[in-house]
């Protein structure tokens, strides 16, 4: 076509008088989770995909690390070749980390407003070589420098700009391109701008600070503060991959605050024929409370036993009468069981790659279920609701009773160490519900067996030389390009904590009153004790006494055997050398509260429990408790 005729056109088209075609076009050699999620943007305002490169080894090299990805100018290069309807628009971008925020009718109404045949993304920092910066031309307003994952251009001057391309598949396409850039011929003659103020393309390196999220009529976009512009696609160049996916939480409309999650029920799997068989891992590495109410727990789960295999890893010897009394009396129910005992002393980061191995080797392992020993799982159907939702690695967000405290992060700090995302706060106590992606979980997920074969097959997941084991689990997924995702879907449990926990007692659990009163409290609290007053549950004996429901039997039985076990019981007489004066008016063969330690635990216990029910059996008086000393009687 003679070039009179191609400036025809693309006059008519910047008049709007002929309706360009769009050809979007990308470079994938694998189908990540990143790449799904770009193809689902590009689905929601359908634009239409032509993706090059489809099982074809990549040889680009790492763009993060050191310049690269000539393979896919080469990959373009050969593709334009083939096109032969010359009144295109191309528009080439990355995929992997690339979410469309709004539809080609904008993309092409801001490419026809910028008067040029070729627009490139722009950036505030240069790569890969910064003394090429003198030789850019200076602007009034807006990003100096050019971006090589975005670009947007009549097809014959795309063309033309790529034709020269020679360079190997690990060159270097962003100074391939930057250096026709700062040719002023070679600009001019394929007519090349820079989209400096990001109305096209934003790239989130280097402009952070610039970029947040715009919730509208029902619509969410990002927006650059810094120009005041709506970019239609937006880009986690370089280190930016973490904010990529928080955004991609949202964009585009992902969710938002008049519908909610958008895309929660999408490609879920059925388990309406088969069940998947998973191994779960449970791990214990530290003394915990609660223990056997944990393997109450794992046995009420809401999945075929058969279709089960455990893993229990168990560093303390304190807790090995209940791992074994569990086994004992369920362990046959399961389709098999291995077990890791204190004695063979291999360590917590070791046991946990150990497992992911046992699954990784056994052909019929469909899934891991990581589940440490501090996690109060409540939602018995949490296994199923996780497979259903068919994602790499999904946990079940679960909180610290009255904290803000999780098993997720929802950022990263420069170090890698935990940061607090903007929307943290709000999906922790679930005023925004759905299905995030997220850069780390901990204590209980979800991992499809199939990565572990594959992306995941390194044995050495949790090993680190300066992360803890989880934190260096998440990383590695991470850098493979895996995402995880947290789930807030439902109310699922909480998570205990451990960090005053003292095992030098019959029963610690008893002593958990003030670190876990959640659990303390349904574990000994008797079940009917809200509804004394309602139900008019209390008795009354004889005059100004009242018997009512307070603690369970399980309550009873480990106070009794608490007390039989300290067994330094008084003599009965009126010497007592326990209390002040020494002199015991009505003596008692008992044990005070304050000899086993129990007794500020003993206070709060009246405190909460009994105090407000005297308050109204005794109109008028308001109950004190006092430092007396409490007692236990033997009968």
């Amino acid at each position: 076509m003679k070039r009179p005729v191609l400036l025809l056109l693309s006059w008519m088209c910047f008049c709007g008088l002929l309706q360009p075609k769009l050809l979007v076009v990308t470079v994938a050699t694998e189908e990540t989770d990143g790449f799904r999620r770009f193809l689902r943007s590009a689905k929601h305002f359908n634009y239409t995909i032509k993706v090059l490169g489809r099982g074809e080894k990549w040889s680009g090299g790492d763009s993060m690390s050191a310049p690269g990805g000539g393979q896919k100018v080469r990959l373009l290069k050969a593709a334009l070749q083939e096109i032969k309807s010359e009144d295109r628009i191309v528009l080439f971008i990355d995929s992997y980390d690339v979410v469309f925020a709004s539809s080609p009718k904008e993309l092409l109404r801001k490419f026809q407003q910028a008067k040029h045949k070729v627009v490139f993304s722009s950036e505030s920092l240069i790569w890969p070589d910064r003394h090429l910066e003198d030789k850019y031309p200076h602007v009034r307003e807006g990003n100096r420098f050019l971006g090589s994952g975005g670009f947007i251009g009549f097809l014959p001057n795309v063309r033309e700009m790529i034709s020269n391309w020679t360079g190997g598949d690990s060159d270097s396409d962003q100074l391939f391109f930057t250096k026709i850039f700062i040719d002023p011929a070679r600009r001019k003659s394929i007519n090349i701008t820079l989209d400096h103020r990001c109305r096209l393309f934003q790239n989130l390196h280097g402009a952070l600070d610039e970029v947040v999220l715009k919730f509208e009529n029902g619509r969410v976009r990002a927006r650059n503060v810094q120009y005041d512009t709506l970019p239609v696609i937006v880009h986690g160049n370089g280190p930016t991959k973490l904010q990529i996916n928080y955004l991609g939480n949202y964009i585009p409309n992902t969710w938002t605050f008049e519908t909610g999650c958008t895309v929660c029920q999408e490609n879920l799997r059925s388990l309406s024929t088969e069940y998947p068989l998973v191994l779960i891992g449970v791990f214990i590495q530290q003394p915990t409370p609660f223990v056997s109410v944990f393997f109450e727990r794992l046995l009420k789960l809401q999945y075929p036993k058969d279709r089960l295999k455990l893993f229990i890893y168990n560093q303390e010897a304190h807790h090995e009468q209940q791992v074994s009394s569990f086994l004992q009396d369920h362990g046959g129910l399961y389709r098999d069981v291995k077990t890791i005992s204190p004695e063979e002393e291999m360590d917590s980061t070791a046991s946990r790659d150990f497992a992911f191995d046992l699954c990784r080797k056994d052909k019929e392992c469909d899934f891991f279920f990581n589940l440490d020993v501090e996690v109060v799982l409540k939602n018995e159907d949490t296994l199923k609701i996780l497979i259903e939702q068919n994602l790499p690695v999904v946990a079940p967000m679960i909180t610290r009773v009255g904290r803000l405290w999780s098993n997720f992060w929802g950022a990263l700090s420069a170090d890698g160490y935990y940061a607090r995302s903007e929307d943290y706060v709000d999906i922790v106590q679930g005023r925004r519900v759905g299905v995030w992606n997220v850069p780390y979980v901990s204590n209980v997920y979800l991992v499809k067996a199939g990565l572990l074969r594959s992306q995941l097959k390194d044995r050495d997941l949790f090993s680190s030389q300066t992360l803890d084991p989880d934190m260096a689990f998440c990383h590695n997924v991470r850098s493979k390009g895996i995402f995880m995702f947290v789930s807030n879907m439902q109310t699922f449990g909480r998570i205990l904590s451990t960090e005053n926990y003292q095992t030098k007692h019959l029963h610690n659990d008893l002593w958990q009153i003030f670190e876990n009163p959640t659990d303390w409290e349904e574990r000994y609290i008797h079940e009917n004790y809200t509804r004394i007053m309602k139900d008019k549950l209390i008795e009354n004996p004889c005059p100004d006494v009242y018997w009512f429901p307070v603690f369970t039997d399980v309550a009873c039985k480990h106070l009794i055997e608490e007390m039989e076990h300290f067994g330094k019981w008084s003599g009965g007489g009126n010497r007592d050398t326990r209390i002040q004066g020494g002199y015991e008016n009505v003596p008692t063969i008992d044990i005070h509260m304050n000899q086993v330690r129990f007794d500020k635990e003993w206070r709060k216990f009246l405190l909460e429990f009994i105090a407000p029910i005297t308050e109204k059996m005794f109109p008028g008086y308001h109950t004190q408790v006092g430092s007396a000393s409490w007692t236990v009687l033997k009968f």
